[in-house]
């Protein structure tokens, strides 16, 4: 039996060092609907196979839509994907199962199976949802966390302990440029809650009637060309996210050269400032500062220290270069410490022989 278990760990270390093993992104199906967070692990996966490693998208029904209609053809045909629903999933002790926050009940069905196993955390809030009363990461054997940002990290670590955590920032696509044409008058909104943008829409009207001339753009259901295309026709924007953990939309908008009028969320983002964006507190004032702001558009009296302090939280976000950098360093430093583990379990397996 020795001999098995010392040729197995051979084989596991050279398919780790050789890039073989599998690294299992699992996502959940949008219905074709564009999602960040789906953007988020598709672009990380699809980094780490043009590195060279076994990236595969893992769903769980035979009815996957994908992310072609709004993400791109590239990511379905360069990724391998493969169905855990009723499959008998290749799975060896060097892959690795990366799931997200959200999906407790799949870290408890793979809890048992002797790979890698990381967390990917964008959400906080979606953390508890999924788990059983009292169940941790580390009861699923999940030891290792990748979230977005150092804030999230900070609350993490305190309700998830023993954990270790790595930061991998999203980067803003290169589709969001700045305005070469003024702006039309068009509002973008962009809420979590759909029904946030329609009471938003409807009370704007029936508070200021004399602005129905002007137009809002909800920004559901659009292809990231498309969102970015529409975003760059807008003079403004309205993010409202209570439970949002990195604020994409608002840094769209902001390299965009759009400004933002967005509620603070209840884990404030390291990039918000209170010169970068107009912040409310309470999200039934927010149609009352965009009235305002609309009067000052229109009498062209934005103030300069706004635009300037947008172009410079931009300047400062991650790029698309510094995400593939931070996520081959990660990976590579998961592989090198479970070849690391392996190789110690084969010592001492060789010493008993």
């Amino acid at each position: 039996m020795t001999q098995e278990q010392i040729s197995k760990l051979e084989k596991s270390i050279e398919n780790l060092k050789s890039k073989k093993s599998r690294i299992y992104f699992f996502v959940q199906d949008t219905k074709g609907n564009a999602k960040a967070s789906i953007s988020y692990i598709y672009n990380l996966a699809l980094t780490l196979k043009n590195a060279g490693y076994n990236s595969i998208i893992l769903h769980e029904k035979p009815d996957y839509t994908g992310v072609s209609s709004w993400l791109g053809e590239e990511y379905m045909k360069e990724l391998p994907h493969a169905l855990i629903e009723g499959q008998n999933l290749e799975v060896a002790p060097e892959d690795f199962l990366v799931i997200p926050e959200l999906f407790g009940f799949v870290m408890s069905q793979v809890a048992k199976l002797p790979c890698g196993k990381i967390v990917l955390c964008q959400a906080y809030d979606h953390v508890l949802e999924t788990l059983q009363p009292g169940q941790t990461w580390t009861q699923h054997g999940f030891f290792k966390c990748i979230t977005t940002s150092e804030t999230q990290k900070e609350f993490l670590e305190g309700l998830m302990r023993n954990v270790s955590y790595d930061i991998l920032k999203p980067f803003i696509s290169e589709n969001f440029e700045k305005q070469t044409l003024p702006p039309k008058p068009i509002i973008a909104v962009h809420t979590r809650d759909q029904r946030d943008a329609a009471n938003l829409i409807k009370s704007f009207y029936v508070k200021f009637p004399q602005y129905r001339w002007i137009s809002f753009r909800d920004m559901r259901a659009l292809s990231e060309k498309e969102f970015a295309n529409t975003l760059k026709e807008c003079f403004v924007s309205v993010w409202i996210d209570e439970t949002s953990a990195y604020g994409t939309f608002p840094l769209e908008s902001m390299k965009t050269n759009v400004p933002v009028i967005g509620l603070v969320p209840n884990l404030t983002p390291q990039w918000m400032n209170e010169n970068n964006g107009i912040w409310v507190n309470n999200k039934n004032h927010i149609v009352d500062f965009l009235a305002d702001f609309l009067q000052n558009w229109l009498e062209d009296n934005i103030k300069p220290e706004l635009i300037e302090e947008m172009a410079k939280t931009t300047e400062n976000i991650s790029t698309k270069e510094e995400f593939e950098k931070v996520s081959i360093t990660l990976f590579e430093d998961y592989i090198n410490k479970r070849v690391t583990s392996f190789e110690e379990q084969l010592t001492k397996l060789e010493t008993a022989e």
